[in-house]
C-alpha cells in the first residue's frame, strides 16, 4: 500500500458565505495542490469537502496520515462521534447531524483507503497546513 501525506483545510468568509478548501497531497517526491471554492456555504463544509477531494484522488488504495486543524473532522473520526451519529439515526443530543451528505462521502472513502487522522494547531508553525489557509483562503477572494 502506498504512503501517502495529507494536508487539508477549509476557510469560509462569513459563516455562512463565500468558502474554499484546499488539500496538499504527497508521496515520496510527488507533490500536488488542489484548491476548490464554494459560493455559499460553511466553513465545516470547507474543512470535510478539502478532506474527500484529497482521498478523492488517491487512484489506488492508500495507507494516508492525514493532517487538519478541524477539531470537528479529526474528533469525528478519532472520538468515534460519526459511529454514535449512525447508531443514532444521524441525529446527536443538539438535533440532526449537520452535513450528513459529506460525512456519507467520507466514510465510502474510509472503506478504500487507511487513513490515519491527525489534529494539528492551525494558524501555527505548520508550513503545509499554513499552505492549505493561504491556498483555501485565495480561492475565495479569487471568486468573490
Amino acid at each position: 500500500m502506498t504512503n501517502i501525506e495529507i494536508y487539508t483545510d477549509g476557510a469560509c468568509s462569513g459563516n455562512p458565505g463565500p468558502g474554499g478548501w484546499a488539500a496538499i497531497l504527497m508521496c515520496g517526491d510527488n507533490y500536488k495542490e488542489l484548491v476548490g471554492f464554494e459560493p455559499q456555504t460553511t466553513n465545516n463544509r470547507m474543512e470535510l469537502l478539502a478532506i474527500i477531494n484529497g482521498l478523492k484522488v488517491l487512484k489506488t488504495p492508500c495507507s494516508v496520515n492525514l493532517y487538519s486543524d478541524s477539531s470537528y473532522c479529526v474528533n469525528a473520526i478519532n472520538q468515534k462521534w460519526i459511529d454514535k451519529w449512525q447508531s443514532n439515526g444521524w441525529r446527536s443530543a443538539s438535533g440532526a447531524v449537520k452535513n450528513q451528505d459529506l460525512w456519507n462521502d467520507l466514510l465510502t472513502l474510509l472503506k478504500t483507503h487507511k487513513v490515519t487522522f491527525i489534529k494539528v494547531k492551525g494558524h501555527s508553525d505548520n508550513e503545509y497546513n499554513n499552505r492549505c489557509d493561504r491556498l483555501a483562503v485565495e480561492a475565495i477572494k479569487m471568486n468573490t
